[in-house]
């Protein structure tokens, strides 16, 4: 009776092991020079653009499946190629301003199959005087003194 108790519990604990094994998560093959970028002070309705640099940690070849964003106002572009281990990639992102005021956006990267990282742009868009610029009474004054 022993012996089957013991068998029972040894069975049991190996059970136990294999399940914390396949719980632990697969390793982090994707890493970030930088994971945000500060646009500072920018222009409404003037598009600016940074690169983010990925690096592949892993031992395997990995591809970026998709990059999301929070709005249409960001568009990403990057390779659908394969990135080596060591390698390095680009993603770019866009940001096109439509109102002024604080931003701060968030950009999903979806690569081998379900891993995920996010990086985020952010700023201060400015909002241009609405009209033309206002007359220079200099230039009259100096238009009269050539004559």
């Amino acid at each position: 009776m022993k012996k089957i108790f013991t068998l029972f519990c040894l069975s049991f604990s190996m059970l136990f092991v294999r399940a914390q094994e396949s719980n632990t998560p697969a390793a982090d093959v994707l890493s970030f020079k930088e994971t945000a970028h500060d646009f500072g002070k920018i222009p409404q309705g003037k598009p600016v653009f940074y690169t983010f640099d990925v690096t592949n940690t892993g031992k395997d070849s990995l591809a970026i499946a998709n990059v999301q964003t929070s709005c249409g106002c960001t568009t990403p572009e990057w390779s659908r190629d394969p990135i080596a281990p060591g390698a390095t990639a680009a993603i770019k992102v866009g940001y096109n301003a439509a109102g002024a005021g604080h931003f701060e956006k968030y950009i999903t990267v979806l690569y081998n199959g379900n891993q995920t990282k996010q990086i985020i742009i952010k700023g201060e868009v400015w909002k241009a005087p609405d009209g033309s610029a206002p007359s220079n009474a200099s230039i009259q004054l100096l238009k009269q003194k050539n004559q």
